[in-house]
């Protein structure tokens, strides 16, 4: 007899990390086993060996070069340098030394050390507590399995044959899984693992569909080819929805076509609220090829041009000149709307193989960010000069990331002068008058802003960090994640500090972190009196249109409250009733 309980709705909540809703039928992908087959060797057999690790490791890097083109044909080249990191796997000399050791040491048949040794890099990866390293974890053991396919003559099973359109669910997806797929046919992603920065996340943004990861065992409880339903806003995904949720589903994409619509005719219009006061809506971008889609969704100008992504997207350090010809191509499409280049950032989440960065405990708090850059000064005074080089355009604004103290601005503005009096007796123009801002996402920063006004000329909120450092909490951490809170009140006094301080000394203060990109807070960083926002070009519209129905008097009365209000929980409910009441269409955007 047929199971009733088959057909019976189930709901799983994971992690949204595309926004949208898909249905359709549950394409399940099995966890690829291969088997690995191991036996001893002799001393004479191991040049042998290494012939076959040598030829694998060719026809790897090959096979990953052409998952790149794929990618960045279809997708750009910033989608396609997710990849790198495959790469420097390939290329890592500590990897292929340790593997070619390995035979002299274990006499054993190198599939089985190449597993050995990548499983040791892999583990030590997936115990460290920051997020974005346990997924690289992941970019170890996918380019293990290559290259064991590789070496074994398996052949790779892809994507690229899906014949029906179909949600994608697995335990994990790794990038040269996705990469070569039908993208016509795939409507969705769920998968038991991954993280907002999991390669799957960063994958289905890219091509824009809805995704949910972080699911634990879907693959194991949705059945093949049964209908399920991807929730990428909320992070649900149901197995065989009930009529009644397929029909609420149905408005609600409708709906949500038809505000998108909507909100691309506001390209061409102002961020400016119904009673006529004007906030700059900028754009973070990481590349210069994402300077089309903050023209394209209407932003004015880039205000966080994440530099450190020119350095992850090579082989190398990019040099001064195609550092100039980077920023200038930015200036020049994006003018006369500013351009802000924040200097590089790394550490952190963000770490390149050519550069000897150590591996930290707990990098969000350690060498990174300015402090790299100021004991490291060739690579930050070849940047400065390359920025200045660039300033000619006059549309160019220069910023200091993750600055604690005014020794470092003032020591960063001593290499800034060198710069500019190499450039002086080199001849090579550039705009004496650049302006230059700092990041406060410092708490220290915040309330010293008073003694770092003076040495600059702008600040901009980098919110993330502010509210990690500020409440002395990881976000990525389950146990603790739930008091990860950017609207509690030591933020919001933080905030109207910052801004206070710096119309005190004539110096203006944008928002850059993802609290601009929070439609509930956006009229409550008005009301404090933020005078710029910068998120993400794809969020522009969105928060364009939340501005564009909001009275400037409304947000003044909502910062008031939020200052005298006692908890999290208290101010966003005030957020969100304004929101209710200016643009309640939006509310379905929300996460």
């Amino acid at each position: 007899m047929p199971d009733p309980a088959a057909h019976e709705e189930l709901v799983l909540k994971g992690i949204g990390v595309s926004p949208g809703v898909a249905v359709g039928e549950a394409y399940l992908i099995a966890p690829e086993v291969l088997r690995l087959v191991e036996h001893d060797i002799r001393e004479q057999d191991i040049p042998g060996e290494i012939a076959r690790f040598e030829q694998a490791l060719i026809a790897t890097r090959q096979q990953i070069h052409e998952i790149q083109k794929q990618v960045n044909k279809a997708l750009g080249e910033r989608k396609a340098s997710i990849f790198d990191a495959h790469l420097m796997v390939v290329d890592d000399h500590s990897f292929v030394e340790k593997v070619v050791a390995g035979l002299s040491e274990q006499k054993k048949n190198v599939e089985a050390v190449v597993y050995r040794v990548t499983e040791e890099f892999a583990d030590v990866l997936s115990r460290v507590q920051d997020d974005y390293l346990r997924e690289r974890a992941a970019d170890v053991r996918d380019v293990a399995r290559r290259i064991l396919r590789n070496l074994s003559g398996h052949k790779l099973s892809d994507l690229a044959g899906l014949q029906e359109s179909c949600i994608i669910v697995a335990s994990d997806l790794a990038p040269s899984d996705t990469a070569t797929l039908n993208r016509d046919k795939t409507i969705g992603f769920a998968t038991d693992l991954g993280s907002h920065t999991s390669h799957t996340a960063i994958m289905a943004r890219a091509l824009e569909i809805p995704a949910v990861v972080g699911l634990h065992d879907a693959s194991t409880r949705v059945p093949a080819g049964a209908v399920v339903l991807v929730d990428g806003t909320r992070g649900l995904l149901i197995v065989n929805p009930t009529a009644q949720r397929l029909t609420y589903y149905g408005k609600l994409a409708q709906e949500q076509r038809h505000i998108r619509s909507e909100l691309a005719a506001l390209q061409g219009e102002s961020a400016e609220t119904l009673d006529g006061y004007r906030v700059i809506l900028s754009a973070n971008i990481e590349l210069p090829s994402d300077s089309d889609a903050v023209i394209r969704h209407g932003a004015a100008g880039v205000g966080l041009f994440r530099t450190e992504f020119l350095y992850l997207s090579g082989d190398h350090l990019p040099t001064e000149d195609e550092q100039v010809e980077a920023y200038s191509s930015v200036a020049t499409r994006t003018a006369p709307h500013p351009v802000i280049i924040r200097t590089l950032d790394l550490g952190g989440d963000k770490f390149v193989s050519h550069i000897n960065t150590p591996l930290e405990v707990n990098p969000f708090m350690g060498w990174r960010a300015i402090r790299f850059c100021l004991a490291q000064q060739d690579i930050f005074k070849t940047q400065l000069r390359a920025v200045l080089r660039a300033s000619r355009h006059e549309n160019i604004r220069l910023m200091y990331p993750m600055i604690s103290n005014v020794d470092e601005v003032l020591q960063a503005n001593e290499v800034l002068e060198k710069a500019k009096q190499e450039l002086r007796a080199e001849g090579k123009p550039f705009n004496e008058n650049i302006e230059v801002g700092i990041m406060i996402e410092i708490p220290s920063a915040a309330l010293a802003a008073d003694i770092l006004a003076p040495h600059v000329d702008f600040f901009s909120l980098g919110t993330n960090d502010l509210v990690q450092y500020t409440l002395a909490v990881d976000r990525v951490n389950e146990r603790v994640a739930y008091l990860y809170e950017p609207a509690h009140p030591a933020i919001i006094r933080l905030i109207k500090h910052t801004i206070d301080t710096g119309r005190e000394h004539g110096i203006w203060t944008g928002v850059c972190g993802e609290m601009a990109a929070n439609l509930l807070i956006v009229p409550l960083l008005i009301g404090l009196g933020a005078d710029e926002l910068s998120v993400s070009p794809v969020m522009v519209p969105m928060v364009k249109r939340i501005i564009r129905c909001l009275k400037y008097s409304q947000a003044l009365e909502l910062g008031e409250a939020a200052l005298q209000s006692r908890s999290a929980s208290e101010i966003l409910a005030q957020c969100r009733k304004l929101v209710e009441q200016i643009a309640p269409e939006l509310l379905d955007f929300v996460v």
